[in-house]
């Protein structure tokens, strides 16, 4: 059965790259090439192959993936700007026609398309037979990924092996089950058979990088009705396989893992990769713009501007409640080390001055009124944030030099700042840009890595009934991120153990990285936790919201329709 998406021209478009002296892979889309005479070279075999890489990357780090993985969940909704707010308010918006809905799946298609021109055009190429073993797991790996992302948002899908070579009007729904048994699980074990435990261009596709996803997927299979025995187990044991055998390392430090230019680092077993160089603005057409959508509105506010190293603020995710809540900063780190709490003034030209009704209220001398608050280079702008802020009332508020900002009176749900004043997430910010504006980042995006497959062996031993080795997992986590000297503080013991734990601690140590919403549909707990901590999506959520709906082009241009989701109709 051939896949039916008619737009997607994969005879006429190539994708190559061309090795740098860093030895990454880097992707770059060429149109008006022809596939049936090029494809079949040994050149073009590999840009084909690198080509399949690419279209990871409009999901993968713009905000498309972003807000189809960070909205409607336990922990983000709403800043002030941007669209596509009904992933987070599961309201009528949310329907065949909305726009990242229809182009997710449709670039996921023109993944799995690329993968499997690859496999066809490549088939008779002759070439070394190693490196051609090599290149086809690359891509049945990155076709398997592709189909697991189409399967957790949209469910039953349309299954096809074969490339697409004109235009379709047919296709099949396969339920998920059978695109797991048939394409997901076949294509990472042929990967896992296939792959070399390390390549010379980073960010090509590896034997632990396939372990890891297939972990991943009978993770969650195992939690699914059609769950076969033994998907919990042998999930344990990929993920102790990319624990133990491969040299993975924690780094020491929580916040290293976020220092731009240090992502070839320990804990990485894989990454999407993204151009390096930021002269050329159209030498990587998306890049990680994880940077533009975490962060308050600082760029307004007393004594500053906007400038490359606070970023530009473009106010989509705001934290909720609850995942504020989650940290104890007494004892764990991570959220000192995942959040911005100090902005240094930038801007002389309005810098506030003190004024008599503060000298009135006995906040400062009178001699002082009409002067600067502080100059450039003082701190501007402090965000004390959970638990801290406590300490911070109305009246030592009124006596500090700088803008405080506290839930209680800023952005507490109904306050007036609600949306442009919160808690700024600093895992992405990108102070390497060449300006002020530029959104695309040159960041990979840390799509696998060892601290998360420690919390993914974890939730397949609870699985199993292990808590106790949960426990034991989630504990060397937990040690890591410890303040100095509270690391006893920070274990917990079996007892302490159920799913509802392990996605909390899942928040604290992965927050902003693209997992949550299919965290919570794996686990069965989208529904549950948008009710308890999503205000937004609270009172519209419904249980069919745990995939999206099928794309009405989809449904359109296939010859006797396409089945919708239910709940789409």
């Amino acid at each position: 059965m051939k896949n039916k998406i008619a737009y997607f021209l994969a005879f006429v478009m190539i994708a190559f790259m061309t090795p740098s002296c860093e030895d990454y892979l880097e992707e770059e889309l060429v149109s008006d090439v022809s596939a049936s005479s090029y494809y079949t070279t040994e050149a073009g075999f590999e840009d084909a192959v690198r080509s399949t890489y690419w279209w990871l990357k409009p999901f993968f780090g713009p905000e498309r993936g972003f807000t189809m993985s960070v909205f409607g969940t336990d922990t983000y909704t709403q800043g002030a700007d941007g669209g596509h707010k009904t992933f987070d308010n599961y309201d009528g918006g949310l329907n065949p026609s909305q726009g990242f809905v229809r182009v997710a799946w449709r670039d996921f298609y023109r993944g799995v398309n690329q993968a499997n021109a690859v496999l066809n055009r490549g088939a008779e190429l002759e070439i070394d037979q190693s490196l051609k073993d090599t290149r086809f797991a690359e891509a049945r790996f990155l076709r398997a990924l592709y189909y697991f992302m189409l399967t957790s948002h949209y469910g039953d899908v349309h299954l096809t092996l074969e490339e697409t070579e004109g235009a379709e009007i047919e296709a099949n729904r396969t339920p998920i089950d059978q695109v797991y048994a048939q394409a997901i699980i076949p294509d990472l074990e042929f990967a896992i058979a296939n792959l070399p435990e390390e390549q010379s261009d980073f960010g090509r596709a590896t034997k632990p990088a396939a372990e890891y996803l297939l972990g991943k997927v009978l993770l969650r299979r195992s939690w699914s009705p059609f769950a076969e025995g033994g998907d919990a187990s042998r999930s344990e044991q990929l993920f102790s396989g990319i624990i133990e055998n491969y040299g993975f390392a924690l780094l020491d430090d929580f916040a290293d893992l976020w220092v731009i230019g240090n992502e070839e680092h320990s804990e990485i077993v894989w990454t999407i990769q993204n151009s390096k160089s930021q002269v050329d603005e159209g030498l990587d057409g998306q890049g990680h713009r994880g940077h533009l959508y975490f962060l308050m509105e600082y760029d307004v506010r007393p004594g500053m501007t906007r400038d490359i190293t606070n970023g530009r603020p473009w106010k989509r995710f705001r934290p909720t409640e609850f995942l504020l809540g989650l940290w104890d900063r007494q004892i764990d780190s991570r959220y000192e080390k995942s959040y911005k709490h100090v902005w240094f003034a930038n801007n002389a030209g309005n810098i506030p001055v003190w004024t008599s009704e503060e000298a009135a209220a006995g906040y400062v001398d009178g001699s002082l009124v009409g002067q600067p608050k502080f100059q450039v280079g003082d701190t501007a702008l402090y965000l004390p944030g959970p638990q801290v802020e406590d300490a911070w009332d109305a009246d030592r508020i009124g006596r500090t030099r700088y803008t405080v900002y506290t839930r209680e009176k800023d952005y507490c749900i109904g306050c007036a700042n609600e949306l442009r004043i919160f808690p700024s997430m600093n895992k992405w910010i990108d102070d390497t840009r060449p300006d002020r504006q530029k959104t695309q980042g040159q960041r990979d995006y840390m799509f696998m890595r060892l601290g998360e497959a420690y919390l993914l062996r974890a939730e397949a031993r609870l699985q199993q009934g292990n808590a106790q080795g949960a426990a034991d997992d989630l504990n060397v986590i937990r040690a890591r991120s410890a303040v100095e000297g509270q690391e006893a503080a920070m274990m917990i013991t079996a007892a302490d153990v159920d799913i509802d734990f392990i996605l909390d601690e899942r928040a604290r140590e992965l927050i902003g990285e693209g997992h949550r919403w299919m965290d919570l549909t794996r686990t069965n707990k989208l529904v549950e936790r948008v009710r308890l901590h999503n205000p937004r999506g609270a009172g519209n959520i419904q249980d069919f919201h745990v995939v999206r709906p099928i794309p009405q082009e989809q449904i359109d241009n296939t010859l006797g329709g396409y089945p919708q989701n239910p709940g789409y109709n």
